[in-house]
């Protein structure tokens, strides 16, 4: 916003900026989700002995400082790793092949 926009919105509408603590969290890249959803393929790779993940498979896994849980779909995200082997980067083609992944 402009800042004649800004007062405004203070000014007349009373509308003032978010506290700290009402902003939202800040959007993930693609790059932490993917990140995210490799160690979860690391984790269930070190648990399991393979890569051979159900489609509907729901991985948890505790991310953060605060160890906080959340659910990753990784069988469907190995199938699609796997449908797009062909586009992906060789850095991410060699972490997936050294826990097991099976490309075909």
């Amino acid at each position: 916003m402009t800042t004649v926009q800004q007062w405004m919105c203070e000014q007349i509408l009373g509308i003032t900026p978010a506290a700290e603590d009402e902003k939202p969290t800040p959007r993930r890249t693609q790059a932490d989700k993917w990140a995210l959803n490799y160690q979860a393929a690391r984790q269930f790779f070190e648990r399991e002995g393979h890569l051979q993940v159900p489609r509907k498979h729901i991985e948890r896994i505790a991310v953060g400082e605060d160890q906080e849980e959340r659910e990753h779909r990784l069988g469907a995200w190995i199938s699609n790793q796997r449908s797009r082997a062909a586009m992906l980067s060789p850095e991410r083609v060699e972490q997936l092949s050294e826990i097991g992944m099976r490309w075909t």
